[in-house]
């Protein structure tokens, strides 16, 4: 099977290095997992996740003209999960209710959503943090004069 972009291919992690981590893929070729592609989260040091001999599957994000194979294992998750996701939907799009729900809250709100809810809750805590502390200077927030 040739090596193509976009393709998901299985390799062993043959050096970790500061910036990344080679694995060799099949025919004796040998791809790069750049720091920033190896997992969702921030990664300090690559040896926290992938360590020399690990076999990994890993999609191929790009070819350039001198046949350097840049790898990504969060891309290849990325797209799993996009995946799965469309497992759990209609044909209309509409959740089916499977995994609607983690930790009994709904997460199928939007991020605009859950942006907007959080600045009205704050805005009605300093509204009525204002208050309380108004009415403790003396009803207008001026300070006494001696």
């Amino acid at each position: 099977m040739a090596i193509e972009l976009g393709s998901v291919v299985e390799g062993k992690v043959t050096r970790i290095m500061n910036f990344g981590a080679f694995v060799e893929l099949e025919e004796k070729k040998v791809g790069l997992i750049h720091i920033s592609e190896v997992a969702d989260e921030y990664v300090n040091s690559v040896s926290d996740f992938l360590n020399e001999g690990d076999t990994v599957q890993a999609k191929v994000i790009s070819i350039d003209n001198n046949g350097k194979i840049a790898l990504s294992i969060k891309k290849l998750k990325q797209q799993q999960k996009q995946e799965a996701e469309k497992q759990f939907r209609t044909p209309k799009g509409k959740p089916t209710g499977r995994g609607e729900f983690k930790n009994n809250r709904q997460t199928s709100a939007s991020f605009e959503d859950k942006l907007s809810k959080f600045l009205k809750d704050s805005d009605e805590r300093l509204t009525d943090l204002k208050r309380k502390t108004d009415s403790k200077r003396g009803g207008r927030g001026s300070r006494r004069s001696d």
